[in-house]
């Protein structure tokens, strides 16, 4: 946030009306780029109908209020834990392929183990 806005904020005492991905972060305490999952996972619901390259916002009243339902909290955190143990798994899965296969590409050995 700008500093001039900050100011602006400050004199008013309140949030803005509606927040843009990276502050509706801030207040739900992750990181900007689980966001989009919480909005994949259907946690979380951008106002309006944004095209999927435009910028996103989300109502504060509204976000303010999810963060005192201690069972959306739980949904929302084994929401971005999952995201991020099946991103993990995938990326961990290929490289254990890759590794398979460049030792099954080499001459066989008496240390090695078969294909």
């Amino acid at each position: 946030m700008k500093e001039d806005q900050q100011r602006f904020l400050n004199l008013l005492g309140q949030l803005p009306a509606r927040l843009t991905v990276e502050q509706t972060a801030w207040v739900l305490n992750c990181q900007p780029h689980d966001v989009p999952v919480l909005v994949v996972a259907r946690l979380l619901k951008p106002l309006g109908n944004p095209q999927p390259n435009s910028v996103k916002y989300f109502a504060t009243l509204e976000i303010i209020e999810l963060t005192k339902d201690r069972t959306w909290l739980a949904k929302m955190t084994n929401a971005v834990s999952q995201h991020w143990k099946q991103k993990n798994f995938r990326k961990t899965g290929l490289s254990r392929v890759e590794t398979m296969g460049a030792m099954c590409s080499q001459p066989l050995q008496y240390a090695q183990t078969p294909c």
